[in-house]
């Protein structure tokens, strides 16, 4: 290829990169070049060598964050998590009323599907931005959606770092929300780290009032085998505290060769504030997961539906059906099927 065509190709790429950067996001393709963004209506703003944010740092939409009204939703909504519960309580709270933090808080969630990650982390949203997971301060990425293809990793680092300095210099309290985290590509996970670090500003920029939740079934496997061996012991969920989680969860992060963090520094200097475990729910959390549903559809509570419903999910150990294997996820489907 001749030289000017070379010339011409790659100032091709720059006006596209550009153009993908710097325009409105509502919806993307997520196998076109630009599908590492999750668009919420913002205007992602492009930093060049040299320049500084001028937007404004507020958060138009911000409501004022009461850790009463936070324990309130969680006591009602969220069934089986005591360690998820005081974890990310106590996180909030401490967090938000720090008025200069010195990093942002960064939190890891960890357990089986439907055992209240994601739910959690909407109850969460909702008590920090009125519009929950709609606001434009709220962003939500599914890693294998928005960066499925690790020959554009160089790309999609590209685009998430100006989407992170960007969203946060309109709003410093910006959230940043990674479902499937393990599987994001080092390289991602690499150039993210100086975003979470201990850093006064980066660029012009402060991080320090940001949330980042890093959302990852890894480690729920190791959590239902404690949970079961607890079980077995006839020990009741509520005597298992955090240290029986912290340092068997970080380390299955930092040592499992399918984990994006592998040997990350993240882990390794303690970038991550909190690693929360989900547990295992049992028959009584899912028939409240029921209960919490009809309430939510505006109908009256029927305990044999919720009863019906309950027992017809899969638990394990076979025998003794004890723990659910999926959790509140299939709730509102069975419930839609019977009504």
């Amino acid at each position: 290829m001749a030289a000017a065509d070379r010339q011409s190709m790659a100032a091709g790429h720059c006006m596209l990169l550009l153009a993908l950067l710097c325009s409105p996001v509502t919806a993307l393709d997520p196998y076109s070049v630009g599908a590492a963004i999750l668009g919420t209506g913002s205007v992602l703003i492009k930093a060049l060598p040299g320049s500084q944010y001028f937007m404004s740092r507020s958060c138009g939409e911000e409501t004022p964050f009461s850790g009463y009204d936070l324990e309130k939703e969680l006591n009602e909504k969220l069934f089986g998590q005591h360690l998820a519960h005081k974890l990310v309580l106590q996180s909030l709270r401490g967090f938000m009323k720090n008025k200069n933090p010195r990093k942002p808080l960064v939190m890891s969630f960890h357990g089986w599907t439907g055992t209240g990650k994601n739910h959690i982390t909407s109850i969460v949203v909702k008590n920090i931005f009125k519009l929950g997971m709609a606001s434009e301060s709220v962003h939500f990425f599914v890693v294998t959606l928005h960066f499925p293809h690790e020959d554009h990793v160089r790309l999609h680092k590209d685009q998430l770092k100006s989407w992170i300095q960007g969203n946060v210099s309109r709003c410093e309290r910006s959230i940043f929300i990674f479902d499937e985290a393990d599987k994001l590509h080092p390289e991602l996970i690499r150039m993210m780290k100086s975003f979470l670090d201990n850093y006064n500003n980066i660029d012009g920029v402060s991080y320090r009032r940001a949330i980042f939740i890093f959302i990852s079934n890894l480690g729920g496997d190791l959590i239902n085998q404690k949970m079961l061996k607890f079980w077995k012991a006839k020990k009741k969920r509520e005597e298992l505290v955090y240290s029986d989680f912290e340092d068997m969860l970080s380390s299955e992060l930092f040592n499992n060769n399918e984990s994006g963090f592998r040997q990350s520094e993240i882990i390794a200097k303690d970038i991550i504030d909190i690693y929360v475990p989900f547990l295992p729910l049992e028959f009584i959390h899912v028939k409240n997961c029921v209960l919490a549903e009809l309430k939510r559809m505006g109908l009256p509570e029927d305990e044999t539906l919720a009863m019906e419903i309950a027992e017809d999910v899969g638990y394990f150990p076979k025998e003794e059906r004890i723990f659910s294997t999926k959790g509140c996820r299939s709730v509102g489907k069975k419930l839609d099927q019977l009504l």
